[in-house]
């Protein structure tokens, strides 16, 4: 298990590095919802998305050799954007795979910030293909299945904890592989004990959910449009920390992930991407449980989704 020490240690190696992301109370979310409500703001993360933090954290603590072997990492998006423009930015040369679904605008950013993109038709694919790289030579950046990563990913809740208000009783966290849930509830229940963690997945991305039901990681059929939480299983170190720390995880439709998208976009007036506007459908599922006392934080992890990539999703479900 991920302990504060090492989110503290993680924090600092990456700090001048990355953001100190803003923590703000959201007026519009707050009405919206009908409690107070502040926001984690990772989509103004260097790279737009909480993962550049892990990614950082790893290719830091990387020994010479293996820097100079290159690296490897598989993803949904936004960890190949992270490992791209970091590794870049280190010196590092990358190999990032993902599968053909994910979106362009990682793929274009990625090979932009000089990584070698390979795509293959599924995410089972993708992780074989990193496999088999890793087994060639590469040094593997694993999105979710490594301490490291996690403990970068955590200094999202370290921040947290001190930057929102004392009386936050709930916080929302997307899961895709699970390390930034992972992260932020190791750091949460360290700094502010009491405060309930809750995962939020789409169906047909619902890796931690089937893992919690089964008692262990499994594979799952992947069929979500939110390829940003399409792990195809989590894994045993972050099946682990969610067992022991996190309240609940909770589905909702990629309709609902949407129009949480719009949502945030009209009343939070932020750009976030359907693996963040998951959270407030969710939250009003949080409330139903927990009652109108509650006091929500909401991490908003990414918004590294195209304008032409909402309006299109918003036409598929007819939503306004």
């Amino acid at each position: 298990m991920i302990g504060i020490s090492d989110i503290e240690a993680a924090a600092r190696l990456i700090a001048g590095h990355v953001v100190r992301t803003p923590t703000v109370e959201s007026p519009g979310l707050s009405a919206l919802l009908g409690v107070p409500v502040t926001a984690k703001l990772e989509l103004l993360q260097r790279t737009g998305s909480f993962k550049a933090r892990g990614a950082t954290a790893k290719l830091l603590s990387l020994s010479d050799a293996d820097r100079a072997a290159g690296v490897v990492a598989v993803s949904g998006g936004n960890h190949a954007i992270s490992v791209a423009v970091m590794a870049e930015a280190l010196g590092v040369k990358a190999t990032v795979v993902m599968a053909k679904s994910a979106p362009a605008r990682a793929v274009e950013i990625a090979e932009a910030a000089g990584a070698t993109v390979r795509l293959t038709d599924t995410m089972d694919d993708a992780f074989a293909l990193m496999s088999q790289l890793q087994a060639e030579g590469l040094t593997m950046v694993h999105p979710f299945d490594d301490p490291v990563v996690v403990a970068g990913q955590g200094t999202v809740g370290l921040e947290l904890a001190e930057d929102a208000p004392a009386e936050i009783t709930d916080v929302l966290v997307s899961i895709g592989g699970g390390a930034l849930i992972s992260g932020v509830a190791a750091a949460l229940h360290a700094r502010l004990p009491g405060v309930r963690i809750w995962g939020v997945e789409t169906e047909g991305a619902q890796a931690m959910s089937e893992a919690l039901a089964a008692g262990g990681p499994q594979p799952v059929r992947l069929s979500s449009i939110v390829s940003t939480l399409s792990a195809p299983t989590v894994s045993q170190l972050t099946y682990d920390h969610v067992t022991a720390l996190v309240s609940d995880v909770l589905v909702v439709s990629d309709a609902e992930a949407v129009q949480g998208t719009l949502d945030l976009a009209n009343h939070a007036k932020v750009w976030a991407e359907p693996a963040a506007g998951c959270l407030v459908p969710a939250a009003r599922r949080v409330l139903e449980r927990v009652g109108g006392e509650a006091r929500l934080g909401l991490v908003l992890c990414g918004g590294n989704a195209t304008t032409t990539d909402v309006i299109s999703w918003a036409e598929r479900f007819n939503l306004r």
